[in-house]
């Protein structure tokens, strides 16, 4: 998208180092633009990513999604490739253990968390059939008619956000709450955020698209 009067790129997009225009976040890192391109807004059925990416975002919260984006490999391996009917099985002895692991983000909180959180996940699960169907019901129906910068800016949370990290919460679910929640559901697809002018929107649409709901 370019500003007509100017010339210049409109708001929130830059020119890449390939001479794509992108959204502005991943700036010039290679890891973070290879997110933006290949993950984020991407629709996701999968349970185990989807409770990656919950659990990884409330690890996130004081932090940048890039400190986290770079440990998430170390992530990964501490906690059973997010299998959560390993994690909920985690005792007092993997939170020390875990506690010790340079490699990720030692918050005792957040790993506790994690741990609740993944028998939570078992009991959704148990409900629902799978995670997927379950945060797939909150794939909002309402969006801005024109999706720019301006538009993103009054996103950081939403009533459908809302509306999520209530009923986790109220589920016993925790570092969940509303901002948590819409971060996710960018990242996992069930929103296009991927702003206009940007390279990347057009097949980030495309996906959701062909995507088959659970």
């Amino acid at each position: 998208m370019v500003d007509s009067c100017n010339g210049d790129l409109a708001a929130g997009l830059i020119l890449g180092p390939d001479n794509k225009v992108r959204c502005w976040w991943p700036g010039e890192d290679a890891q973070y633009l290879s997110y933006h391109d290949n993950e984020w807004g991407y629709p996701v059925g999968d349970d185990t990513r989807l409770f990656e990416k919950i659990c990884l975002e409330g690890f996130q919260a004081g932090l940048s999604w890039l400190t986290i984006l770079r440990k998430r490999d170390n992530f990964r391996a501490a906690f059973a490739q997010f299998k959560f009917e390993t994690v909920a099985r985690y005792t007092e002895a993997d939170v020390d253990r875990l506690l010790q692991d340079a490699g990720i983000v030692r918050h005792r909180r957040k790993i506790e968390s994690t741990i609740n959180n993944a028998q939570k996940a078992c009991d959704l699960v148990d409900q629902w059939g799978s995670l997927a169907a379950y945060f797939w019901q909150y794939e909002p129906t309402e969006r801005p008619h024109r999706f720019d910068y301006a538009a993103l800016s009054q996103l950081s949370k939403t009533p459908t956000s809302i509306a999520l990290s209530k009923d986790l919460k109220k589920r016993g679910w925790s570092f969940v709450g509303p901002t948590t929640a819409y971060a996710f559901m960018q990242a996992m697809g069930l929103v296009n955020d991927h702003l206009e002018g940007c390279c990347m929107r057009p097949s980030a649409e495309a996906r959701r698209i062909s995507f088959e709901r659970p």
